[in-house]
This record gives C-alpha cells, sequence and structure tokens, in this order.
C-alpha cells in the first residue's frame, strides 16, 4: 500500500462531480498543462506555496520565519520571491492573514477516510458517495485505488474523474472499486489536442476504448472552451466517437453499463488560483460559452445519435 500521497482539496456535500451529495479527493498531479485548466493547483505533484497580496498586512512575520530567505520587506512592501522557496512552511505558519498558505498536504489512506466517513448518512440519502479527481487520479494509482477499495468496503458510492491520459494499467487497477468512471474528451484531431494541452489525445482515445469494453459506467465529458472546441463540427466529432464506443459497448453485450456523453461550460473562476501560485492565466480573455451556444453544441452531438446531457448553463 502506498503510504501516502499529496491531496490539495477534500470538498465536502460536492454536487458535480457525480450522483448525489459527494465528497470530492483532489489528488495533485497531471501530465497535460491544459491553458485553461479549473484546477490549476491540481498540475504539480508537489505542494506549492500560494500567495495572496491583497491579503497581506506586511507584518514580517514571514520574513523572520523563512529560512531562504524568500520574503522580502522594504519600506512597508512585502515582496515574495518565489524562486527561492524550498516550502519549509514556515512562513505559513505565521501568516495569521493567512496571505500565504500551503497548497497540497501529504495525507495517509487512513486520513482521508477520516475526512470521507462523517458525511456517509449524506451520501446514503442522496445516492451520493466519494469521487476521486485531481489533477490525474490515476497517476496516484496505489493510493487511489486504496481509497477506493475502502470506500466499498464501507457500501459507499465511488466515481473517477480522469482526463484519461495515464497508462491503462493505473485505470485499470481503480475499476474494480469503482462505480463512475468520468473522462473528459476534449478534441479528437490530435494536433489541436496537442497544442491545447501539450499531450498527445492518441492515449486518451485507445483508454476510452479500452473503457467501452468495460462493465464499469462512463460518462464522457468535453468541457467547452471557446476558441478551442466550440464548434459543431468539433463537438459532432467527439460525440461521433462516443457514439461508436456505446455501440461497441452494446455488441459485446454491456448494454446495462450506460455510457453517456456531457458537455461542461468554460467559466473564469480559477484566475484567482493562478495569481496566487505565481502563474499566467492563458485564459484570462476567454468568455464562457452562451446558454444558447451551449444548446446549439448539445445539438450538434444530438445529430449524432448521442444523448447529450449540459452541464451548467453557460452565461
Amino acid at each position: 500500500m502506498t503510504a501516502s500521497n499529496v491531496v490539495f482539496n477534500i470538498q465536502r456535500f460536492s454536487l458535480h462531480d457525480g450522483p448525489g451529495i459527494r465528497t470530492t479527493v483532489f489528488l495533485k498531479g497531471c501530465t497535460m498543462q491544459c491553458f485553461w485548466c479549473h484546477n490549476p493547483e491540481g498540475q504539480h505533484p508537489a505542494p506549492e506555496l500560494r500567495y495572496y497580496p491583497d491579503r497581506c498586512i506586511a507584518c514580517g512575520s514571514c520574513v523572520a520565519a523563512c529560512p531562504n530567505h524568500a520574503h522580502e520587506l522594504n519600506d512597508g512592501i512585502h515582496t515574495f520571491i518565489r524562486e527561492r522557496c524550498e516550502l519549509s512552511g514556515q512562513c505559513v505558519a505565521t501568516c495569521f492573514p493567512r496571505a500565504l498558505e500551503l497548497e497540497g498536504r501529504r495525507m495517509t489512506v487512513q486520513e482521508v477516510m477520516d475526512e470521507i466517513l462523517p458525511d456517509k448518512l449524506f451520501y446514503e440519502l442522496s445516492g451520493g458517495g466519494v469521487t476521486l479527481s485531481g489533477g490525474e487520479p490515476a497517476l496516484s494509482r496505489d493510493f487511489a485505488r486504496n481509497i477506493l477499495r475502502q470506500c466499498k468496503e464501507h457500501g459507499l458510492h465511488t466515481a473517477v474523474e480522469t482526463c484519461g491520459e495515464a497508462p491503462w494499467t493505473a485505470l485499470e487497477a481503480m475499476l474494480p472499486h469503482t462505480d463512475l468512471m468520468m473522462m473528459d474528451i476534449k478534441l479528437i484531431d490530435a494536433a489541436k489536442h496537442r497544442a491545447s494541452t501539450g499531450q498527445s489525445n492518441e492515449r486518451i482515445l485507445e483508454n476510452a476504448r479500452r473503457l467501452a469494453a468495460t462493465t464499469t459506467p462512463v460518462i464522457f465529458r468535453t468541457p467547452i472552451v471557446p476558441s478551442v472546441n466550440d464548434s459543431a463540427e468539433e463537438i459532432r466529432a467527439i460525440a461521433s466517437f462516443v457514439r461508436q464506443l456505446e455501440e461497441q459497448r452494446t455488441r459485446n453485450g454491456g448494454a446495462t453499463a450506460a455510457i453517456t456523453y456531457e458537455i461542461m461550460p468554460f467559466h473564469r473562476l480559477a484566475a484567482g488560483k493562478y495569481a496566487s501560485l505565481g502563474r499566467e492565466y492563458q485564459a484570462a480573455a476567454i468568455d464562457p460559452p452562451s446558454k444558447a451556444k451551449m444548446a446549439e453544441l448539445a445539438d450538434a452531438a444530438r445529430g449524432q445519435g448521442m444523448e447529450t446531457l449540459m452541464q451548467g448553463n453557460g452565461m
């Protein structure tokens, strides 16, 4: 059993990461670098330091605490020199206005379960459960698998959110303990996918085919990002691919394990996360898709014979 892993959030009473009321456990680390990513704090596998200048009162406690001189105070103005930071965490411990926060902490499986289990009644009453997300949970295969296994031992519904860009063996290892897989398919065109995410989609599409050959219910999802994949042509191509997977499962006698398709609107709520991590938000100039655009794209997908759900309503 993997003793511990870096977790960057455990979100209770989550309503958009699977059916019912859920607790979503976010694991750090992802091989893709989608420029619009809504969880940029999940991309790097190690803990990171967030800095919120608007909260800083220039008290100087971090300057005294930091062993690496990553903080300076000159004429009442605080400066954080990120390249000097070695994540000792000592500055965070002294920052009472919470201008400095450590993003990600190493947790054991038992520590995660201790946060999941108190809400078991809510899961049972709502048809909810536990979802592993990220980052990419498959990159933490053994840790993720053991959380899922313990959840099943406690009778909890389990789900995994994946970008699919991980070894098939890692995804496969989680399947015996997973009730629902939710997998992103952002683009079919390989060159466009690499330009937007930093990775080829070859392994993603192959993993989608492999998932379709299992008996695990799968929701394939597309985040609609203007300038990336918000054309009817792009969505028709994805919906056609998912329809083929649905037909493949039916031919193999697995029609009782549903394959469904969902589109989700891009939003700009992550802008503050990028700033606090000292990163450029390359999607800052992109407006969320309108309700009319989302409806148009849903119709384009349905035209390929694929029933399509919409998460959120756009602007």
